[in-house]
């Protein structure tokens, strides 16, 4: 039970400003909106969600380049929020600009 790997496309909603970790590690915080059709059960479904993420090191230098519109795929993997938090957060390893806001 060691997978843990989310792929995602969809349109940028919010970006932060790049910030800092208390270890000196660069993080981009932002929001992918998400709208696709799905198939389940044998028939087709309209999805829509959206999903905060965060990009450190140098995936944050590259998430600078986000604008509110920009299209993105990404690729990461799940974690909580915080220690006490229950709400997930997509933590990006891969991430590639599609087009710009």
């Amino acid at each position: 039970m060691n997978s843990n790997r989310l792929v995602l496309t969809g349109e940028v909603t919010e970006v932060a400003e790049l910030r800092y970790t208390p270890a000196g590690i660069p993080l981009v915080s932002f929001t992918l909106k998400h709208a696709s059709q799905q198939t389940e059960a044998g028939m087709q479904r309209k999805v829509e969600c959206e999903v905060p993420a965060v990009a450190m090191a140098k995936l944050a230098e590259q998430a600078r380049g986000l604008q509110i519109g920009s299209i993105a795929s990404v690729a990461g993997f799940l974690a909580k929020r915080s220690l006490n938090s229950r709400q997930l957060i997509l933590h990006i390893n891969e991430l590639e600009i599609i087009e710009k806001g």
